[in-house]
């Protein structure tokens, strides 16, 4: 972890926009009516991945992924299963393969991920169901990524900030080289860089980004 801070005041670290309640109203707006029709439009192809989850590997079809999102609140998530059902039991025993610095874990080539997750991650076909968690209200489309509650128990106070808003499905961190970034305090920059500059065309940007993403296969 970067022992060097620069620490930002919470007050001035959010957009002026975000205290336009229109805007605001209108972000809320576009999440609840892109992630109905997703639902909607993708729920031939949650029954298959469903099928091919359970037929492929021992254990439930969803992963319960228990995060925290605005204001440090956590909530309970859910992810087609990309791992094998002991994944969290041996997290610890690949604590050393970990590529990322700080309280965050990541391994390129993960021995945990299934065959299928594995394909489902590149295609971010695993993230699927997170349209229910913007359909809710817990997540947006746009918006820091949200960290696991294990994660969040070890974030210093530079860290928290990112928490500031909604967190959300996509953000500048997937659509900036998120395969290459390998230091957490720089994935965290990126998050207050989007919380400080945040406006809809942003969003809309970032949107349009991710699409190519998933389109070309960049998930791992």
């Amino acid at each position: 972890m970067s022992s060097a801070h620069t620490e930002v005041d919470p007050v001035t670290l959010r957009s002026p926009k975000w205290n336009n309640g229109f805007l605001l109203f209108g972000k809320r707006v576009v999440d609840i009516g892109i992630s109905a029709f997703l639902l909607f439009l993708f729920s031939p192809v949650f029954l298959i991945l469903a099928v091919l989850v359970k037929l492929t590997s021992d254990g439930p079809i969803f992963y319960r992924w228990n995060v925290v999102g605005e204001h440090g609140r956590p909530f309970t998530g859910f992810k087609f299963r990309s791992m094998y059902s002991n994944a969290d039991q041996v997290k610890d025993g690949l604590r050393e393969l970990n590529e990322m610095s700080g309280p965050v874990f990541k391994i390129t080539n993960d021995p945990r991920v299934t065959k299928t997750g594995r394909w489902m991650r590149r295609y971010s076909l695993d993230e699927l169901p997170q349209f229910y968690s913007v359909l809710k209200g817990d997540m947006s489309l746009v918006g820091p990524r949200p960290p696991l509650v294990s994660e969040y128990a070890r974030f210093d106070e530079y860290q928290k900030q990112k928490l500031s808003v909604k967190p959300g499905i996509t953000c500048l961190w997937q659509v900036s080289g998120r395969n290459s970034v390998s230091d957490f305090d720089e994935w965290v920059k990126l998050d207050l860089e989007y919380i400080q500059n945040w406006s809809p065309t942003l969003d809309v940007w970032i949107l349009l980004m991710t699409v190519r993403e998933v389109f070309v296969g960049s998930g791992k």
